[in-house]
């Protein structure tokens, strides 16, 4: 007769750790996978921006300003360069919707609409934020407006990066070169940051070479409300400035706890004589670096490493530095 003997207790615990050994190998590669497919998706998104740059380049013979502000005013709700792209993104029925003599806190329908090209896909907070009556959209990638200085309402002067308040930047305007000046690069949503402190208050101000400088010029605390508005034009909303390099950690304690920060001296349209310095850092969710567009629309990653004088030329236009490679 046939033995048809069980399995025991230990046979059956053994096979178990093996499967559960197989699934610990496995998982890192699944999920590995996963973000690769997820970072290709969030380059395509960069490259439809970049596209969509060229385009209104040339039906308007210039790129989008950072913001509209009129010298010496103070104006509210300008709307940004990402509403500005919407029909060159096949988004014509929601720019449709806006009313370009209004302010965007006018149209709120604009400002709650989640816009899947302006998302990266690692991005975790992919959700819309209450504002008080209103509600908005957060965003994942940032417009270039500089390395520091923004913006002087009193002068009109604006900053060194690819667009500026009131900018009317072309091709020919960009003199380091298409190829390596950056456009875009990607941020996080729901980013903490400080704001309006009124500090440095004098044009001319240096560029911090220490994240920990920035926190101590103080300002209003926001503990998560930056990038979460794609129709604001104001740089801790839509824009990015290359003070540090990517993912570089600004520190900031609050209530017991620490945070990541980005910082703005005087928000864009707050002041009609306060100068506008931004410390708005590129980060992502992918392990490393950052996905960036740059004026020539080419995508590339730029990683966490990159030597800080290198990231800062990149993100002027016209400062006349020899950039290699990176």
């Amino acid at each position: 007769m046939q033995n048809n003997r069980a399995f025991t207790l230990v046979e059956l615990l053994v096979v178990i750790a093996i499967i559960g050994i197989l699934i610990a190998l496995l998982l890192p590669a699944v999920q590995s996978a996963r973000e690769a497919a997820r970072r290709i998706s969030c380059s395509n998104n960069l490259k439809q921006i970049g596209v969509a740059l060229h385009g209104y380049h040339g039906a308007y013979r210039q790129f989008p300003p950072s913001a509209i502000l009129p010298k010496g005013l103070i104006p509210t709700d300008s709307w940004s360069v990402h509403a500005r792209l919407l029909p060159f993104l096949e988004q014509s029925s929601l720019e449709d919707l806006i009313d370009w003599n209004r302010g965007y806190n006018a149209q709120p329908i604009a400002a709650r609409t989640r816009v899947p090209v302006y998302l990266c896909p690692s991005e975790v907070n992919d959700y819309e934020r209450p504002a008080g009556a209103l509600t908005h959209y957060p965003l994942n990638y940032g417009i270039n407006v500089g390395t520091w200085f923004v913006h002087d309402p009193a002068t009109g002067r604006g900053g060194n990066g690819f667009v500026y308040p009131n900018s009317r930047t072309t091709f020919t305007n960009v003199t380091d070169g298409a190829s390596t000046t950056l456009a875009c690069a990607e941020v996080k949503a729901y980013n903490p940051y400080l704001r309006d402190g009124g500090n440095p208050s004098v044009l001319g101000s240096p560029i911090p070479s220490d994240p920990a400088q920035v926190a101590p010029w103080g300002g209003d605390f926001k503990h998560n409300s930056g990038h979460t508005e794609w129709v604001d034009a104001r740089a801790h909303q839509t824009g990015f400035t290359a003070v540090f390099t990517p993912n570089t950690v600004v520190p900031h304690a609050a209530g017991g706890e620490s945070f990541d920060v980005d910082f703005t001296s005087s928000r864009e349209g707050t002041s009609g004589s306060r100068p506008v310095y931004v410390v708005v850092t590129s980060r992502s969710w992918h392990p490393g670096g950052v996905n960036v567009v740059l004026a020539d629309g080419a995508v590339r990653f730029v990683a966490d490493n990159i030597n800080v004088a290198t990231w800062r030329a990149l993100a002027t236009r016209a400062g006349g530095e020899i950039v290699r490679d990176y």
